[in-house]
């Protein structure tokens, strides 16, 4: 699966982890011990609880003071969450969105296409979700499951995809240009990680709805979804609307760092900088090294 066009090449064969069945019970060691620094995670210890709390909170508030400030001046923010399935998209959203009035920031996560919607323009039914003044929508994925999750599952053909890589930022950039305020995440995590998570999904009650048969197939489509994701970044990754990468085997790190990185770069009425901070360099980044390492 690769698009001729394009400067980048990178050799996407990974080496496999060791043998994994999600059915038993017992996760392999080997697995458990590298899951939190695979793919070459610069943490070797997990945020601690306390501390995450205590910034988690300090954000929280900074976005109710964003919030107030978008109502006031009539902004449109949207944020845009893709990356590998289990990699954390719906935890920085509900995060993100935990303490903020409902009536004026949501979340969206389509189904697949009905029949009329596959008749349509393919970002038709995107659009009709876009926020009207004052209020803000977070996508947990997005217009992006086309050059995806649909190219490595074949929902769609190899042209659909080319065709939707030429278009998109053409169609982010009239989003920008019309003044929607338009961040672009996308949450890295090391295949030790992902295999992890697929079997607490399996193992836990609690957890079992989240496990799919896409979260299945994408076991043995580590190696497509990174040629995806690569293109996904070579094609559209702009400068009116580039990508965010994060590092999200520390779900808690990877949730701080969203809402940081959107509030760092939006100016708001009573603004704590210090509350704020800076993205961490080591965790958020747009650089080669967060594009196209696995």
């Amino acid at each position: 699966m690769s698009l001729k066009n394009g400067n980048h090449t990178k050799n996407t064969k990974t080496k496999k982890p060791p043998a994994f069945d999600l059915e038993n019970p017992e996760l392999p060691d080997a697995i458990k011990d590298s899951a939190l620094t695979a793919g070459g995670y610069p943490y070797s210890d997990k945020m601690k609880g306390k501390a995450y709390k205590k910034e988690l909170v300090g954000l929280q508030l900074e976005l109710l003071k964003l919030q107030t400030h978008i109502q006031n001046t009539g902004e449109r923010l949207v944020v845009v969450f893709e990356g590998r399935d289990s990699s954390g998209k719906g935890s920085c959203i509900s995060r993100f969105l935990g303490r903020l009035n409902p009536r004026h920031a949501r979340s969206i996560a389509l189904p697949k296409p009905t029949e009329a919607e596959r008749g349509q323009w393919y970002f038709q039914r995107y659009v009709a979700h876009l926020p009207t003044k004052g209020d803000i929508v977070l996508f947990d994925r997005s217009w992006y499951n086309r050059a995806g999750v649909e190219r490595v599952m074949g929902f769609c053909t190899e042209e659909q995809a080319s065709v939707f890589l030429r278009d998109a930022p053409e169609f982010e950039a009239l989003l920008v240009r019309d003044g929607i305020r338009l961040f672009k995440f996308f949450l890295t995590i090391g295949r030790e990680t992902q295999l992890l998570r697929f079997h607490e999904r399996r193992h836990n009650p609690f957890k079992r709805w989240k496990i799919t048969d896409i979260d299945l197939a994408a076991i043995e489509k580590w190696d497509d979804y990174s040629e995806a994701q690569q293109d996904i970044f070579r094609f559209t990754h702009t400068a009116i609307a580039p990508w965010t990468a994060v590092r999200a085997n520390d779900q808690r790190r990877a949730r701080l760092e969203t809402i940081r990185t959107v509030l760092s770069e939006m100016s708001y009425e009573g603004k704590d900088e210090s509350a704020v901070g800076r993205p961490d360099p080591l965790i958020v980044g747009a650089g080669p090294e967060f594009f196209y390492a696995d």
